[in-house]
């Protein structure tokens, strides 16, 4: 499969911590995370390609946080290439009982609205990667047990607006489970949202993969 990515494309992530990554602070403009291993991979094997990489990721986002700044921060670019990773805080809000939870329901709906507009007002094509949670926790009462049953709701929107909107889906959340059947946890991140440098290397391997690289 050749690499999908042609020279002079403009490829943009976003979402929210895990693709901000620190790219509003220390790490400008592309954060330390996935978005930069996969920037700095692409020209390792493509310098000529010269492509125009954008990180528009922040922290603490949510589906409605994304919807609100989906021109400002995405359309507005006019990217060749899209790349969404969100949900995981949607998720924890939901699970959680936090005031301004994300139920699956409006989950789906405003990741349905966004690709929409993007598919009326650009080009662009479009990878969507899964939410993760990076767990093996065994406990039938535990938080984190409740999140890993909980998160197939919202594993199948992102699956559903795949097929819907012919975009390529990255399964990250099983990508992540095969890797703990032979690694701890612990190696990929120090906690089970935010991914360490092996974390996002596995990421980064993936979408790379994905794309024919």
């Amino acid at each position: 499969m050749a690499f999908a990515v042609r020279p002079g494309q403009t490829l943009l992530f976003t979402g929210d911590s895990i693709t901000d990554a620190g790219r509003l602070t220390g790490s400008a403009p592309l954060g330390s995370g996935y978005v930069r291993l996969i920037a700095d991979l692409i020209n390792a094997r493509y310098p000529r390609h010269q492509l125009n990489v954008i990180n528009t990721g922040i922290g603490g986002n949510h589906i409605r946080d994304l919807a609100g700044r989906w021109f400002d921060d995405v359309i507005r670019h006019e990217p060749d290439w899209v790349s969404i990773m969100i949900g995981i805080n949607d998720l924890h809000r939901w699970v959680g009982g936090h005031p301004d939870h994300v139920r699956p329901q409006t989950y789906a709906r405003l990741y349905d609205q966004i690709l929409d507009q993007l598919k009326e007002r650009t080009h662009a094509r479009v990878v969507l990667i899964e939410p993760f949670y990076m767990s093996t926790d065994p406990r039938k009462d535990s938080a984190r047990t409740e999140i890993l049953r909980t998160l197939p709701q919202y594993l199948r929107t992102v699956h559903a607006m795949a097929r819907k909107h012919r975009a390529r889906l990255l399964p990250m959340h099983r990508i992540f489970k095969a890797q703990l059947r032979h690694n701890l946890p612990s190696r990929f991140g120090s906690d089970p949202v935010h991914p360490g440098p092996s974390g996002n290397a596995v990421i980064a391997h993936a979408w790379l993969q994905s794309m024919g690289w």
